[in-house]
């Protein structure tokens, strides 16, 4: 399928909300509580079945979009046997994952000072093996292949060798996206946009940061989505710091802010911040990251 019509798939999924599968694929993540969110039950087995248990409620309430990663742990394993054991067809979800960081935390919640869970390279030998790894779990359910965190620094977008095999992948039906983190968000997706093969864009997606404590990626979003692509919102409720269990004294006022207009809506800190996201007029799809059957 093309860009186009996958950006119509997306389109038309039942809510413009997707699973993000971070938290419910390792051990160790970053998310506020996330400890309490798995109830200590860390073996594999354990969490591919909680995994699953989410996975149904989020199917139940109307989820179709499914984002995982090559870094995430075990998300890709977790979700393609539920997608097996509950035969779901390809046409029935949208999944998307992503390449450029290896995991390298051996199941483990906490390392050891120097380590680090996950390493990074954008590489056309990286891409390869880990397309080849995603293509071997997620098979034709797979719609949507993204750099992980594009930034100008790995020098993804100025590697022609990478470039050139997404194009590929792009032309043989694959949509190609990237999604972006840090201080550079907005450059990198202005670079992204310019970046053509064919005389065709080569990114159909992105998926970028915003929420209400970050606010700056708006304008690129805004003309990435006037150009066709589809946005993916990430971390919309700030890993945690969106949620009444931010309890930092530095948030102090800002939660009580949101506090009186949640209650005024009669609703709660996080889904007023959900809703917030939902609003942006450019936004396809706001991943909640929820890593319990209660947050969903």
């Amino acid at each position: 399928m093309s860009s186009t019509n996958e950006q119509s798939t997306l389109h038309t999924l039942q809510l413009p909300i997707g699973l993000g599968l971070a938290a419910l694929g390792r051990p160790g993540y970053i998310t506020l509580g996330h400890g309490d969110d798995l109830n200590g039950r860390y073996s594999v087995e354990a969490m591919e079945s909680h995994a699953h248990q989410v996975l149904d409620m989020a199917w139940a309430g109307g989820i179709r979009y499914f984002d995982a990663a090559r870094s995430y742990g075990q998300a890709e394993a977790f979700l393609g046997s539920w997608l097996q054991k509950r035969q779901r067809a390809p046409n029935d979800v949208t999944i998307g994952s992503k390449w450029g960081y290896t995991y390298t935390a051996s199941w483990q919640v906490s390392l050891a000072p120097g380590e680090k869970h996950e390493v990074k390279e954008h590489s056309l030998p990286v891409l390869e093996r880990q397309l080849a790894e995603s293509r071997a779990i997620l098979g034709t359910h797979l719609n949507l292949y993204q750099i992980h965190s594009a930034t100008l620094e790995s020098g993804v977008l100025a590697n022609q060798s990478v470039l050139s095999r997404l194009a590929e992948l792009r032309n043989d039906g694959l949509v190609v996206g990237l999604s972006v983190s840090g201080a550079e968000q907005a450059i990198i997706i202005e670079e992204a946009l310019q970046i053509e093969f064919d005389s065709q864009p080569l990114f159909g997606a992105v998926q970028a940061t915003w929420n209400l404590l970050e606010q700056s990626t708006a304008p690129a979003l805004e003309t990435a989505s006037n150009r066709g692509l589809v946005i993916i919102i990430k971390e919309v409720l700030a890993n945690g710091r969106l949620t009444d269990r931010n309890n930092a004294p530095d948030f102090a006022n800002q939660r009580m802010l949101l506090e009186e207009s949640a209650n005024k809506l009669q609703t709660s800190v996080d889904a007023l911040a959900i809703a917030a996201a939902l609003h942006q007029p450019w936004a396809t799809i706001v991943l909640s990251g929820a890593a319990q059957v209660q947050h969903l």
